[in-house]
């Protein structure tokens, strides 16, 4: 069956929501049996176990130079003894400029349908994405399974509708008819979307898929032949992802270096080798700011960022305090505080926060908060599922050293035990009051489980702080809680001008964390966070360009 007439309904789907901007997941987010199967979960378990130590052999790329793999589990604190295929960088681009003519020879039909696929084939194999998440990045096992399953998937397919969208912009061709008086000049025009080459996405340690594949299939849809250049840290996740789409694409007689995982190693790193060279024309980056940076000041390529921030969260007036602090602990608490739309400064007026019973002082708010953080923590049944463990050692250095910041400590950090893996790096969220005149302590990112409370003066001063801090450091989300309509317009649009949404009001089972795919854009491109959205316009037309070709028609 062809591939495009088998998933037109899913791409259809997608492109609607796309325009109506509503609720829509192609891939259920929570791992029931009955959507996935019985055994889907213990099969997944199994086939990750079986991966550990070995060879990754799926991968249909030949004649590796080497066998490379230095992860490790945040949860057992030991390599997983994995190898995979390596390659130097000239030698992928020289096989991905191979593979190039190709792939963009392939109608955007044939592509879409076929990346489509993959991502079915993707689904079969979730379950086993999660656990090899949960062992490279920390995450817990539910928000293993939803973002580099689930929710990866729809990002994926957002990429794969926004390109098949814009390809399908303009008419291929057009009979141009310009009367000139006693006669007209005619022209047959033609347009074709040209791709712009060679395309490397390098991947993050935190989030090894989700935010991998948007750029990866923005590429492929647009023509574009891969290179996935993964953290060293985090690689299985986006190995499996690719094996099965070099999979669809050798069924379907295509070369499989359209995509290719590039692996390297801490020590002898391929990034700025693969971001330099003159064949690679389209990068995209997620990682710290001082990296990506660099990459979008390299010349003749269209690089695509999303780097670091610093995410407020604005108290001035709420319906009910203690639904607002468990809302915000929680979000502190997932993953850690390592998700790049954590919530890091929270600004408090000294007066306090109005509520419905009263003014809440910054000192009664600051304990709801950490009576909540504890609670959550030690609660066996919820802490060491949301929290999760702690990816990096430099992390948990960082937060283990957060009483040096210069504030006073509200809350320590602590460790816990998680019940399923007694060795897991673990780190409870910290916090830590800091006055409005020290900036030096709160205009910086300070990724991880750090909260800081700053006391401000009132809340025109919180936003104004909240606002400066996304225009001068970037930020990639902002939360606000306030009654007054007046109030909430002017955090609307002064965090608006900063290229920062803002979520209103958060209380219950939605987490300013949060991002829905073909509805909530990721990162706004506005501010220093990043130079790009997942998934706007912008960030698929740059990977192409249209040219066209005119001929007078013969008589």
């Amino acid at each position: 069956m062809n591939l495009y007439n088998k998933h037109k309904d899913v791409l259809n789907k997608a492109i609607d929501a796309l325009h109506n901007r509503t609720f829509y997941a192609a891939y259920p987010e929570h791992p029931a049996p009955a959507v996935y199967g019985e055994t889907a979960d213990a099969d997944g378990q199994a086939k990750f176990k079986t991966t550990v130590g070995k060879k990754f052999e799926e991968l249909k790329q030949s004649n590796p130079e080497s066998w490379v793999g230095q992860e490790e589990s945040p949860y057992l604190q030991d390599t997983l003894k994995i190898t995979y295929p390596a390659y130097s960088s000239l030698t992928l681009i020289e096989k991905s400029k191979s593979a190039f003519h190709a792939w963009r020879k392939v109608s955007v039909e044939e592509r879409a349908g076929i990346l489509i696929e993959s991502l079915e084939r993707m689904k079969t194999r979730f379950f086993e994405i999660a656990y090899a998440t949960m062992h490279t990045t920390g995450q817990g096992y539910m928000m293993a399974f939803q973002a580099s399953g689930p929710h990866a998937a729809d990002r994926a397919l957002e990429a794969i509708a926004s390109g098949y969208e814009e390809l399908q912009r303009f008419p291929k061709t057009a009979l141009w008819d310009k009367p000139m008086g006693k006669f007209n000049i005619q022209l047959n025009k033609e347009w074709r979307a040209v791709p712009k080459g060679v395309s490397v996405v390098i991947g993050c340690s935190t989030f090894p898929t989700w935010n991998t594949v948007p750029g990866m299939y923005a590429s492929l849809i647009t023509g574009n032949p891969v290179i996935v250049k993964p953290h060293p840290g985090a690689i299985l996740p986006i190995a499996i992802v690719i094996a099965e789409l070099q999979k669809v694409l050798v069924e379907n007689n295509l070369d499989p270096n359209i995509c290719q995982l590039g692996v390297d190693t801490f020590d002898k790193m391929i990034t700025k080798e693969l971001a330099e060279h003159k064949d690679v024309k389209v990068i995209d980056f997620t990682g710290n700011s001082v990296f990506g940076s660099y990459l979008e000041g390299l010349q003749g390529k269209a690089v695509f960022t999303e780097k670091t921030g610093v995410n407020s969260v604005i108290l001035d007036s709420v319906e009910d305090a203690d639904k607002v602090a468990a809302n915000l602990a929680f979000s502190l608490s997932l993953y850690s505080g390592q998700m790049c739309t954590a919530p890091q400064n929270f600004y408090i007026p000294e007066d306090g926060i109005k509520t419905p019973n009263g003014v809440l002082s910054f000192d009664e708010f600051a304990k709801k908060i950490a009576d909540n953080i504890n609670s959550l923590v030690d609660n066996p049944k919820a802490g060491p599922f949301v929290l999760g463990a702690v990816q990096n050692k430099k992390t948990s250095e960082r937060v283990a050293d957060a009483d040096k910041l210069g504030g006073k400590v509200i809350l320590a950090s602590r460790t816990f035990e998680n019940p399923m893996f007694k060795t897991a790096r673990v780190a409870t969220p910290a916090l830590l009051e800091v006055d409005a005149s020290k900036k030096e302590v709160f205009s910086k990112e300070l990724f991880g489980p750090i909260a800081l409370l700053i006391k401000t003066k009132n809340t025109d001063q919180s936003i104004a702080l909240a606002q400066e801090m996304a225009m001068e450091h970037g930020a990639i989300s902002c939360g606000a809680y306030t009654t007054d309509a007046a109030v909430r317009e002017k955090i609307a649009d002064e965090m608006a001008l900063a290229a920062t949404p803002v979520s209103f009001n958060l209380t219950g089972g939605i987490y300013m964390n949060q991002n829905a795919a073909f509805s909530d854009y990721h990162v706004t491109g506005g501010n220093p966070s990043g130079n790009a959205s997942f998934t706007n316009p912008e960030f698929i037309n740059k990977r192409f360009t249209w040219v066209g070709h005119r001929e007078p028609v013969k008589a």
